[in-house]
């Protein structure tokens, strides 16, 4: 047990695409990676949520190999027009991807 803050926790949510080669690239680096599956609010679309144990000092190491495996794309989704006389989709570009990151300071952990 410890109450002093020598670490952080990162969740960073990811395109589940780049989840493998972010978890990857982070354990290579020496972090500890835990992946869980999870889905985004919005498109629906598959995501991956990755908890990453940070060192203290290491937390830009961890954002520069997400940024390198996590990539923004252009998805297309369908949305009526608002004049027409029938409900027609219209495809509207929507941009999805990278990774967005919390940062969460440890101040207490314990370990049984």
């Amino acid at each position: 047990m410890t109450d002093t803050p020598t670490s952080s926790l990162l969740l960073a949510v990811v395109q589940a695409q780049d989840g493998e080669n972010a978890q990857d690239a982070l354990e290579q680096l020496g972090f500890s990676v835990t992946r869980l599956p999870s889905v985004g609010g919005f498109l629906g679309r598959r995501n991956s949520t990755l908890i990453i144990s940070i060192p203290e000092g290491k937390r830009a190491k961890a954002v520069e190999a997400l940024n390198a495996t996590c990539r923004q794309r252009v998805e297309y989704i369908a949305v009526p027009l608002e004049s027409a006389p029938l409900p027609l989709p219209a495809p509207t570009p929507v941009t999805i991807g990278g990774a967005t990151i919390l940062a969460l300071e440890i101040e207490h952990y314990e370990e049984f």
